[in-house]
């Protein structure tokens, strides 16, 4: 499995902003709409994050490997929460998130920005603060999951 550093000229580094998640207080990541990325684009080369609206990809953060759903409201996509698992990240409700605990941790309020780093596009992302550097597992998941299968199959 290849580890791969967050200044990698293969991995894009992007300042995305926190807002709060609906009318609750707790923070979210904003990500950019992919025809703003250009000014956000820290270090490597983005043309797209390659993320809808449904798709639960890998987030790393603090050296571990979560879940993540990624959501869109009316001002474009977002992640309100990471989990131990692709279930979880689907019923957020039933799990810790653990993006929130690690933005309290770092003392990440909305109104300031973290880095999104796209190691696999549509697959693995990281997640750092501003000036730290961060090292993961490059590893590809699997093309699809069983669920995904299911979904298809339903229509």
């Amino acid at each position: 499995m290849p580890r791969v550093p967050s200044d990698d000229e293969g991995v894009a580094s992007i300042r995305v902003s926190l807002a709060r998640s609906g009318g609750t207080r707790r923070p979210c990541v904003r990500l950019p709409d992919d025809d703003a990325l250009a000014g956000r684009v820290e270090s490597g080369t983005c043309e797209s994050l390659d993320l809808s609206d449904g798709d639960v990809v890998r987030l790393v953060f603090d050296r571990e490997e979560r879940y993540a759903l990624v959501r869109a409201d009316g001002r474009g996509r977002l992640i309100r929460g990471a989990y131990d698992n692709r279930r979880l990240a689907r019923e957020p409700g039933e799990g810790d998130n653990r993006l929130v605990a690690w933005l309290d941790a770092n003392g990440r309020d909305p109104g300031e920005s973290v880095v999104l780093d796209v190691v696999v596009p549509g697959e693995l992302y990281g997640l750092r603060i501003p000036g730290e550097r961060a090292v993961y597992d490059a590893n590809r998941g699997p093309r699809s999951s069983l669920s995904d299968i299911a979904r298809n199959l339903d229509g």
